[in-house]
């Protein structure tokens, strides 16, 4: 039943994306028109509806076939932003020139991301029932970028003419851009041919990032094994610590050589290790109870700490489990908080793997760590030892729960966020 229901909905879905951008609106009054004088029509010797259809099929054909006529080539460059931010609008810049030998006019230029129609897979995963309302959400889910449809100008041959296409973003995620659609409507203004023109780009959306208060991570520094070259600069001691006579083992890279040229004899540099402070982002991304909503919350309130915390004098660790388990590491000598927002513009839920999967890894870390941020998605028992066995290891942390529903009982220093809400349950913190 799911394998029918999925190629009945994929098929539905591609024929009306179909009409969608090969039919003009008088395209679709013709075509509503003639559907609907069909049906009536069906009796011919009770009324003269079939009339009306025969005229209005004969338009559509008439429409289809000299569409056909007068090929045209295009060439088109796409001018995106490296990246953008979801829920807000846009516009970018599209060159084309007209590449034939005849002149064109009134040609609309529809540009748009990937087929958000899911895979099979996708679609046993993330739906309850097999029904086309839970389709189109589905589908609305997958959607990054909506492009507007913009209209060229009338383009000579070997004409080049710029124009602004704008855009607006839906959700965070990576937008693929394939190709360039520029349709040329028929003599009379019903259907459309579309000239493809193949353009490959990707666009970045980042997660929504909410206004945090001043952040202040309580803590003390910890020694980083892996000295220098972990530490990157940041901590207590300074980088250089004296010279002292090679070592058989010793590192190359370490020779002073300056020194080695005054003396003659082989002097290395020696360093202390570091102790810095830092502190770990800990995302869940187990969403087995948690709806859609939130856990694109718990990655936009995660955007938001990564990019207001600064991380000149210490470290920040977003750690999070998709297909295995990930730990990226920012501040100075590492990524820039900038790019742990990228990162997170990629995160996917994680309905295959247990939640001890994430909590094996923060706690493998937790000697090295100085306090912890914990977004969470629930409040249930394997969550609730996770932030036990921080809080006995004396690391100070943050938890918050994002959740519609009310969780009883709760501890004073858990936070709950319902979502709707995320900015005034961000400003109590």
């Amino acid at each position: 039943m799911w394998r029918l229901a999925y190629r009945i909905f994929h098929a539905v879905s591609g024929v009306q994306y179909w009409l969608e951008r090969h039919f003009t609106r008088a395209g679709w009054f013709v075509l509503g028109g003639a559907i609907a004088a069909g049906a009536l029509g069906v009796d011919t010797s009770l009324t003269l509806a079939y009339q009306i259809f025969t005229l209005l099929a004969a338009l559509l054909v008439v429409a289809i076939v000299s569409s056909r006529f007068g090929a045209a080539r295009y060439t088109v460059e796409r001018s995106l932003p490296r990246m953008v931010t979801a829920g807000q609008a846009f516009s970018y810049r599209v060159r084309v020139t007209n590449a034939g030998g005849r002149p064109f006019a009134g040609v609309c230029l529809l540009d748009g991301g990937s087929d958000p129609r899911p895979s099979y897979a996708e679609f046993r995963a993330r739906l309850k029932a097999p029904s086309y309302r839970e389709w189109k959400r589905l589908l609305g889910t997958n959607q990054i970028v909506h492009m507007e449809e913009s209209e060229l100008p009338p383009l000579a041959p070997r004409v080049e003419c710029e124009l602004t296409v704008n855009a607006e973003t839906y959700r965070r995620g990576i937008a693929h851009f394939a190709q360039v659609s520029l349709a040329r409507a028929d003599p009379l203004g019903i259907f459309r041919k579309l000239n493809v023109v193949h353009a490959p780009a990707n666009l970045l959306v980042l997660p929504r990032r909410y206004e945090l208060n001043p952040i202040h991570l309580p803590g003390s520094r910890h020694y980083q094994p892996g000295g220098m070259n972990l530490a990157a600069s940041v901590g207590e001691s300074e980088e250089f610590v004296s010279l002292r006579e090679y070592r058989p083992g010793d590192s190359l890279q370490r020779i002073d050589w300056k020194s080695f040229a005054r003396t003659g004899q082989p002097v290395v540099r020696e360093y202390q290790d570091e102790f810095l402070e830092r502190h770990a982002l800990v995302l869940d991304t187990f969403t087995g109870g948690a709806d859609e909503t939130s856990f694109e919350e718990a990655v936009s309130i995660a955007a938001s700490f990564a990019s207001s915390i600064h991380t000149q004098e210490c470290m920040l660790d977003l750690m999070f489990v998709g297909a295995e388990s990930y730990c990226y590491s920012a501040g100075r000598g590492q990524l820039q908080t900038a790019n742990l927002v990228e990162v997170l513009a990629g995160v996917r839920g994680c309905a295959e793997k247990p939640f001890r999967t994430l909590s094996e890894a923060v706690l493998s870390q937790r000697s090295l760590l100085a306090s912890a941020i914990c977004i969470l998605l629930a409040w249930d028992a394997p969550r609730q030892e996770l932030v036990r066995q921080l809080r006995v290891s004396g690391i100070p942390i943050l938890v918050l729960v994002v959740t519609a529903g009310e969780l009883p009982d709760k501890p004073d220093w858990l936070f709950v966020l319902a979502p709707g809400r995320i900015q005034e349950g961000l400003a109590a913190l």
